[in-house]
């Protein structure tokens, strides 16, 4: 997956378009990520116990990962992401931009 938690990420269609928010959940087998503060929905929870009180929980709904796009944290610009192999032979994505390493 191009897209991984903690990311920040440029929502590029849908009602939210133009938004920009952190990853806060990866779901690979579905191609979505859940976005802080994006596609919110509210959840009703019953009362539990006698004298408790009923709560509505907001929860970002997860978002499919074609409506994203990454913004590099070197240029903060909308880039694509490409792989390139380091000297340790170890796997890191690059923001095709900048030509600079995303997470090393």
């Amino acid at each position: 997956m191009k897209i991984k938690t903690n990311d920040t990420v440029k929502i590029i269609s849908g009602s939210y378009r133009g938004k920009t928010g952190k990853v806060l959940q990866v779901l690979p087998k579905l191609d979505k990520a859940s976005i802080e503060g994006v596609n919110l929905l509210i959840k009703n929870i019953k009362p539990r116990k006698k004298g408790d009180k009923g709560q509505r929980i907001n929860f970002p709904s997860p978002v499919n990962i074609s409506n994203l796009a990454l913004i590099c944290p070197k240029c903060n610009k909308t880039a694509k992401v490409g792989y390139k192999r380091l000297e340790n032979n170890k796997k890191s994505r690059i923001c095709k931009k900048c030509k600079e390493i995303i997470d090393g």
